[in-house]
């Protein structure tokens, strides 16, 4: 594309010139006033655009492109409500790592702060929720910050960037050129880890006798699987695996206890908690995980290694910080681990391998012959291709499939973690689909959060994206319902979604364009399954009616330690047989 350089372009011309040198073929977006003079270089340009019916959708697709790519996502928006609309997936993507770049019209540069016709300051606005925005008012200054926006959103660590560009700076015209070598004299991610901090991380693991590997999303985000799995078959050091990194390292491997926290497993939960070293690798100690922090692992050792700085010692106090990418931090490890001896932790792993054994996540029978929530998730993960990706919205049936799901290989999972943002499940799984056409990828939503962003089927339907989408329906909002069982003496308010027949999904399926299914008992259940796997040329959405009464277990409850960990309601585990 060099023979551009130096052509006189519209700002709108060099945005989309810039784009394609960045190398994006898909975008997913909604034209408005302040954004539509890009729109018209876009109509000939080589970059797939998705017309979304919702700027939200267009931000969660971007985020599930990125996720299951490992490239970074673009949305665009116009100014003002469009740009706004945008706020939800640009904050989820903060809290989550997940490297998108936002792209916004804004009024003309000189109504800037007059209250113009759909103004909205949404770089003030998204300033905390940002890895780094701009606001370009000069045409000559697109193609840098593009470039910029780019190198910014995948290095380091990952994270959302706001374009905010003026519609006069998109009409104005200006030689196009490119930029060379950037420098960003304030932005210089540490990514190499200093070898000392790596010794010194390498000598405390082969003196500790309770060690565990607490990892998280940072790991899937640095596609430093291979890396994990060679340090575990050298250390033989249990796994516990946080929510944004299941698959990372496989379910069915045996040092792996499951997932940590507020609805993890009592075997992660348990070598967390009475371990004598945590070795936490890209995490960040967050709530949800720790629960009450001042009684989280309180006889732990702590080494945590992460590529941002700010993470390391934020919560929890550490014995070894190690700052730089976690992939390279555990290249680093495998080599000098080879020093020592493996850690002294053989009985250490038969009594998690015993508490694993004996709490593994199960349900209770769903009464009158309805199908139970849980079983529903399992058989979709036991019936489609083993290289499925899933992408789930947020709460009770999340769980679930953080914990039915086949988790066996990374890139395959797709949720909203640390937003928690209802309405996830439908673009994300969109955006998954797009970058992954020729995989089978399944949504796990709910009733709940599926009313929130469906409209994005239509998107589907119409732009070829045959995503399936399990509607996993109580009537219910699950997890607020559960919380006002255990907690509220049952004083369902406004979380009964009122009615078995409205909307009829089947129905609102169809009208969408897609192929509406319904299954009520175990028989129809796997029809309805293997019918879904079956259709590839549109939209699948099943409707699982199910109980609202099942509850996810394990849980500790909010603000409390996870020593307090319940398997089933005022049932505990017997910690002390058990570890440690």
């Amino acid at each position: 594309m060099a023979d551009t350089d130096g052509q006189v372009m519209t700002g709108a011309q060099a945005l989309v010139e810039s784009l394609e040198r960045m190398g994006v073929d898909v975008a997913f977006g909604i034209p408005g006033g302040a954004i539509l003079p890009a729109y018209d270089p876009l109509y000939d340009s080589k970059i797939r655009h998705i017309l979304v019916r919702h700027e939200q959708g267009a931000g969660h697709a971007a985020e599930g492109y990125a996720m299951t790519s490992g490239r970074v996502g673009v949305c665009i928006a116009t100014s003002g409500p469009g740009a706004t609309n945008l706020v939800t997936p640009i904050a989820n993507a903060y809290m989550d790592s997940t490297p998108i770049v936002a792209i916004t019209g804004q009024v003309n540069s000189a109504a800037i702060g007059t209250d113009a016709f759909q103004e909205a300051d949404i770089r003030g606005i998204t300033m905390p929720i940002t890895k780094h925005s701009f606001l370009i008012k000069n045409v000559e200054a697109i193609p840098l910050a593009i470039k910029e926006a780019f190198h910014i959103a995948a290095t380091g660590r990952p994270g959302p960037v706001l374009v905010d560009i003026a519609k006069d700076a998109m009409v104005a015209k200006a030689p196009f050129v490119w930029p060379g070598e950037l420098d960003l004299p304030g932005y210089r991610p540490t990514i190499r880890p200093h070898a000392r901090q790596i010794r010194g991380a390498a000598r405390m693991i082969a003196e500790s006798r309770r060690p565990v590997l607490y990892v998280g999303g940072g790991v899937a985000l640095a596609h430093a699987q291979r890396e994990l799995a060679e340090f575990v078959e050298k250390t033989r050091i249990p796994v516990v695996t946080t929510l944004m990194a299941r698959g990372v390292f496989p379910d069915s491997h045996e040092l792996h206890m499951g997932m940590p926290g507020m609805h993890g497993t009592v075997a992660a939960v348990g070598a967390l908690q009475k371990s004598d070293l945590l070795i936490a690798l890209g995490t960040r100690f967050d709530d949800r995980v720790t629960g009450r922090l001042d009684s989280f692992a309180p006889d732990a050792k702590v080494i945590h290694a992460d590529v941002d700085p700010a993470e390391i010692g934020k919560n929890k106090a550490v014995d070894v910080p190690i700052v730089g990418d976690v992939r390279l931090t555990l290249e680093a490890l495998n080599e000098a681990i080879e020093a020592y001896e493996p850690p002294d932790a053989a009985a250490w792993r038969r009594q998690l391998t015993a508490m694993k054994a004996r709490y593994q996540p199960r349900w209770d029978e769903a009464p009158d012959g309805r199908l139970s929530p849980q079983e529903v998730i399992q058989r979709i993960g036991q019936l489609s291709p083993p290289d499925t990706i899933y992408a789930s919205g947020v709460g009770q049936h999340q769980m679930w499939a953080a914990h039915f799901l086949p988790h066996e290989q990374p890139g395959r999972w797709v949720n909203s973690g640390g937003a928690g943002t209802m309405g996830f499940c439908v673009p994300a799984a969109m955006g998954a689909k797009v970058a992954n056409p020729d995989t089978t990828v399944w949504g796990i939503d709910g009733d709940g959060c599926f009313q929130m962003t469906n409209q994005e089927l239509v998107t589907c339907a119409l732009n070829n994206i045959p995503v399936k989408i399990a509607v996993i329906n109580n009537n219910a909002l699950g997890m607020v319902r559960q919380w006002q069982s255990l907690f509220y003496d049952g004083r369902y308010s406004n979380t009964d979604l009122m009615t078995e027949s409205l909307p009829n999904f089947p129905l609102l399926a169809e009208a969408m364009g897609c192929v509406g299914l319904r299954a009520t008992n175990e028989e129809e259940m796997d029809e309805a399954i293997k019918r879904a796997l079956e259709i590839d040329d549109r939209p699948v959405v099943v409707e699982f009616v199910v109980h609202k009464d099942a509850m996810v277990w394990p849980m500790v409850p909010a603000g409390v330690s996870n020593d307090e960990i319940r398997v089933a309601r005022d049932m505990a585990p017997e910690w002390e047989e058990e570890v440690l």
